[in-house]
């Protein structure tokens, strides 16, 4: 059997479970899966869009497989069942005619190495064409192309239409140890049909990944499992340059979230700026490859289109939180990177002048959402009473934008901008106070028409991280922050307070714990000088991502469990975790 010499391979043995989490490459949008129906079955999944042909937000997700029914096949073309052990970098298949291995060739092409001297191959359906009907005809559009190839002695290339349902293909060969069957899938019509050496290819996977996990921080032996597996996720996920995708990224997830996402790409920043500066630094440059005239960023970005505006549930420009100089500080801090402040900094002038300018309708100077998309927290029960809302976190977010755009400008020998971004962080910090700080509950309370939200949340307490308070009303906010009854839950810290009616700890931002909220709550605990508080809840977040096999979107406060809607390998999660446990590791928290 095929078993890696890498240390760090072999610890992820058949950690990635191909029924839920695709079997992908760093830069490919090809993804395996296992038919959970069908044992002995893969397929394979775009993590494309493809909005030209398939309109709308969110039908990729529903979209079936560009290739089925994907069978291991003997000499005549039977079917083989088969066991397979999963790795970063390869599939293997055991049959009883012996060892199938399947590995990247490159991000377009899957390459299968079969049984040396034994008549075999593959068979699949593929699903080439896409249909639509218009008001005088119709179009028949490719989605992608593809071709399969072999380098050994070919025995059976069968092709049949399947009813007018795509092709049913079968490929059947004999080589040795060096033959190959691949797959190649792609836009353009210029496809490859070379097929390289199979041991050269294993080889070079093998190797590709190994360096990929080989260049990460040492931490503790009780995070190395889970943190090499959050290693992968965050590989993985990464999709190549292509369309509107100028610089490579990481999605949030390839199982179902495809293309870039502003508020995941930052996150994701923190964790590559350990191994890889140009892609930590790409993660925030991505994002201001494609900010609007006005200074607005997209909310999302992928390969034919951005998202900027949405009519649902209301019709109103969509953006993210602003973080992007918070998170460029904390990459320039471990790189060292000046250029990537040089390149930033008047792009990050324009994106708060865009919020303050286009975002105080009544020009109070407390910034709101007008979409509730644009906050990231999509479903909170926050805006289930309409837009716009004058938002705790979102003021908080814009107050630390303007105390690191002080730092940029600092470094960057622009001290009279460094004076005047600290005084307008400081006197945001104060205009939270008189407007949302609720002396009797000891609370921030976001406003609609100015009248207080009644939805207790973790937001609540965001300007703690401020670090502009007076002690009295940080020691209010970590009180509610350490009650078991609000926020300091088994595994916290939940999204709504368990006491609140609108807790419901398996709907997104209605009470389950996200990993990247925590993390924020760990820094603001330590600038304000709670370290014991951060300490155990960097330690909790810790534990709570290590009690499951993947790493998810959220997590249930209580159990730990995944909710059934959660997304599997989830990028920032996977960051957070990254950067907790290095951290913890080296003593910083």
């Amino acid at each position: 059997m095929h078993i890696p010499e890498s240390p760090y391979l072999n610890l992820l043995e058949n950690r990635i479970d191909i029924r839920r989490i695709p079997f992908s490459d760093r830069g490919s949008r090809l993804l395996v899966y296992q038919h959970s129906q069908q044992d002995h079955t893969l397929y394979i999944k775009l993590a494309e869009r493809l909005t030209a042909v398939h309109p709308g937000l969110s039908t990729y997700r529903s979209r079936p497989p560009f290739v089925t029914a994907l069978q291991l096949v003997d000499g005549d073309g039977t079917p083989l069942p088969f066991e397979v052990t999963t790795y970063p970098h390869a599939l293997v298949f055991q049959t009883p005619l012996g060892e199938f291995v399947l590995v990247f060739q490159d991000r377009e092409t899957l390459s299968f190495g079969i049984p040396a001297a034994i008549p075999c191959g593959i068979c699949f359906t593929i699903l080439p064409d896409v249909a639509r009907p218009d008001s005088s005809g119709g179009e028949f559009k490719s989605l992608r192309n593809c071709a399969y190839s072999t380098n050994g002695a070919l025995l059976l290339n069968r092709i049949a239409d399947n009813n007018g349902s795509g092709y049913d293909v079968t490929l059947t060969t004999e080589g040795d140890v060096n033959t190959a069957i691949t797959l190649h899938i792609k836009a353009g019509l210029d496809l490859n049909r070379t097929v390289v050496p199979f041991q050269q290819v294993l080889a070079a996977a093998e190797r590709r990944w190994h360096q990929w996990f080989a260049q990460a921080p040492a931490v503790d032996e009780s995070y190395r499992a889970q943190y090499y597996y959050a290693w992968w996720v965050l590989g993985n996920n990464l999709l190549a340059p292509q369309g509107l995708f100028r610089r490579e990224s990481v999605s949030p997830s390839k199982a179902h979230y495809v293309g870039a996402w502003q508020w995941d790409n930052y996150f994701h920043a923190l964790a590559l700026r350990y191994t890889e500066p140009q892609l930590a630094s790409d993660q925030i440059r991505f994002m201001l490859d494609h900010q609007l005239p006005d200074g607005m960023i997209p909310d999302a970005v992928y390969d034919e289109g951005a998202i900027t505006y949405l009519e649902i549930p209301i019709a109103a420009a969509v953006t993210k939180p602003p973080i992007i100089a918070w998170v460029s500080m904390h990459v320039f801090e471990y790189t060292h990177d000046i250029q990537l402040l040089r390149d930033i900094y008047d792009p990050l002038v324009r994106w708060n002048n865009w919020w303050f300018g286009l975002n105080d309708d009544d020009n109070d100077g407390i910034v709101q959402y007008s979409h509730p998309f644009s906050s990231g927290l999509d479903d909170s029960p926050l805006w289930d009473g309409g837009m716009p809302v004058e938002a705790v976190d979102l003021n908080t977010y814009l107050c630390l934008q303007m105390e690191a755009l002080g730092r940029i400008a600092r470094i960057l020998g622009r001290e009279r901008e460094s004076a005047m971004w600290e005084r307008k962080s400081q006197a945001l910090a104060h205009r939270m106070v008189e407007h949302f700080y609720d002396p009797v509950a000891g609370l921030f309370w976001f406003q609609r028409d100015h009248q207080r939200i009644p939805v207790l949340t973790p937001f609540s307490l965001y300007p703690l991280w401020t670090d502009r308070l007076s002690p009295e009303m940080n020691q209010r906010l970590v009180d509610h922050l350490t009650n078991p009854n609000e926020f300091w839950t088994n595994y916290p810290l939940p999204t709504v307070a368990v006491q609140d009616a609108h807790y419901n700890p398996f709907q997104m931002w209605r009470g389950p714990v996200w990993i990247n909220i925590n993390y924020i709550f760990v820094e603001a605990l330590q600038r304000t000088g709670y370290e014991w508080v951060a300490e155990d809840l960097a330690e909790r977040t810790l534990r709570l991502v290590m009690s499951q096999n993947d790493i998810y979107e959220y997590y249930h406060p209580d159990t730990g469990e995944a909710p059934p809607k959660a997304a599997p390998m989830f990028g920032w999660s996977a960051a957070c975790f990254i950067d907790l446990a290095i951290r913890q590791s080296r003593g910083e928290l």
